[in-house]
């Protein structure tokens, strides 16, 4: 039966298209729909969470997998991920103390050995006693009288910015230098646009809704909208890949689930800071108060993405919302609707990228002279069940021949269609002698500058900084 199965994946986003790439290469016939002009829309990722350890609050199983799950990804598409560190603090006053971040960073340390040792390939973050290290404020201090160095190598050289830079009297010690990388989502798009092009298997339908679907005794009946034609299709294995609309599927097929959507967005600004190399960087706070998290992240030539998990930054008043008990799709409020489908208004936009200026300068202080560079990178995600902080999730399988993907973290993906695979084999859309071994031929099959010109492209059709497309440190940079 597998060689005539014929998938039907709803949404492109990074979750939709890996799906359709990795499906693809088992040789099946994919139809990847998507509502947007182009793919890999949606809430922006900016960060490979090889430990989670921006997230506190979380448990150390989710820090654990997020750690293995980053290592997949980073393997599967090594030209999405900007290899520099990232720098955690904790500030004066926070309820939290810089101490108590370290026995989970040897937890997860030991935990990467474990992996390494399961499989050498997996040494993707460098050796792991390297995995992080910590910075009194001694050290810090004389690191801050050293030059900067233009191509940092070391630890030591990419804590110089940090040691120059931040106010030193609002943190606490030590501070963490951990092996947690950038991830670049015009990168993804840029290449996976490319790789789905030179796959005959694949078909990819932009700009088409999906209007209604039935199931039948051989499947699934989809009929979909593209500009002004109607047309329906005939599918084997239904794959719901439709991000924070994936309740609107469910609530189609008259499924019943529980899940969130939150709306939330990040910031793009320039600031001068002389060619230095930065990595990102972290300062902890209790997410939805003024003191909310700060996250600190560049780009080339002086542009970075601010984060504020706050609620005049970051998160919005009634952004959260729920499935209620009529419908599985959470309803959000039209102003963040019309924000996803027709775009911000510029007064706003200016608001709440001054204060996340404002939050970030806080800690380091010449920041302030930073300028708004653009629009925000923005969207709503989906979080399945009831827990807000949940960080880990992958896909469910509600009912036969369909496939719930019900991603938190761009790096769940790999899992996900691990398992959406050991699923077809049970239902006998693929021969049970399928592996599990991920393919990764489609890395011969595209170039640095297919990749770049891409992604620069979707940068300017997206109306960005075409700077968003670069990586400040790509792996050939690399001292490991």
């Amino acid at each position: 039966m597998h060689k005539h199965t014929k998938i039907a994946i709803i949404g492109a986003g990074a979750a939709g298209a890996t799906a359709a790439l990795y499906l693809g290469q088992l040789g099946l016939d994919v139809t990847l729909y998507e509502r947007e002009s182009s793919i890999i829309n949606g809430p922006p990722f900016c960060h490979l969470h090889a430990g989670g350890n921006l997230y506190r609050e979380i448990s150390d199983q989710q820090c654990i997998d997020l750690l293995r799950q980053s290592i997949d990804f980073l393997r599967y598409y090594p030209f999405v991920v900007d290899y520099r560190p990232t720098v955690i603090a904790v500030p004066i006053g926070d309820k939290g103390t810089a101490i108590q971040l370290i026995p989970r960073l040897k937890l997860l340390k030991n935990e990467y050995q474990k992996l390494i040792d399961a499989d050498s390939s997996n040494k993707v973050l460098g050796e792991s006693e390297n995995y992080y290290k910590l910075y009194s404020k001694d050290e810090i201090l004389k690191l801050s009288k050293k030059d900067t160095v233009t191509t940092p190598k070391n630890s030591d050289e990419w804590m110089i910015a940090v040691a120059k830079n931040i106010d030193l009297n609002k943190v606490q010690f030590p501070l963490v230098l951990v092996q947690e990388y950038g991830l670049n989502l015009f990168r993804l798009g840029g290449g996976l646009t490319t790789l789905l092009e030179k796959m005959k298997n694949i078909d990819v339908k932009l700009n088409t809704t999906i209007t209604h679907i039935k199931t039948n005794d051989r499947g699934w009946q989809i009929r979909y909208q593209n500009a002004d034609t109607e047309s329906t299709n005939q599918y084997d294995y239904l794959i719901n890949a439709a991000g924070f609309r994936t309740g609107e599927i469910d609530d189609m097929l008259g499924l019943t689930c529980q899940r969130m959507v939150e709306f939330k967005a990040a910031y793009v600004t320039k600031c001068d800071t002389k060619g230095t190399l930065w990595p990102e960087i972290i300062f902890h706070g209790k997410r939805g108060t003024p003191e909310g998290m700060a996250q600190f992240t560049p780009y080339p030539d002086g542009h970075f993405q601010l984060h504020g998990m706050t609620t005049d930054i970051t998160l919005f008043e009634g952004g959260l919302v729920s499935s209620q008990s009529n419908y599985v799709q959470p309803k959000l409020h039209s102003i963040f609707v019309a924000k996803i489908e027709k775009g911000w208004q510029p007064q706003i936009v200016k608001e709440r990228t001054k204060a996340a200026i404002k939050h970030l300068s806080k800690f380091i202080p010449n920041f302030a002279t930073a300028n708004l560079a653009s629009k925000p990178l923005y969207g709503a995600q989906q979080i399945p069940g009831f827990d807000p902080e949940l960080r880990v999730a992958e896909v469910s399988f509600p009912i036969e021949r369909y496939a719930r993907c019900e991603i938190v973290k761009v790096s769940s993906i790999i899992d996900m269609m691990d398992a959406i695979v050991d699923n077809m084999k049970k239902t006998e859309y693929l021969p049970k002698e399928t592996s599990r071994v991920r393919s990764l031929e489609h890395l011969q099959y595209i170039s640095e500058d297919e990749i770049n010109k891409r992604a620069v492209e979707m940068c300017k059709l997206r109306d960005y900084p075409q700077e968003l497309a670069g990586l400040t440190v790509p792996k050939q940079l690399l001292s490991f």
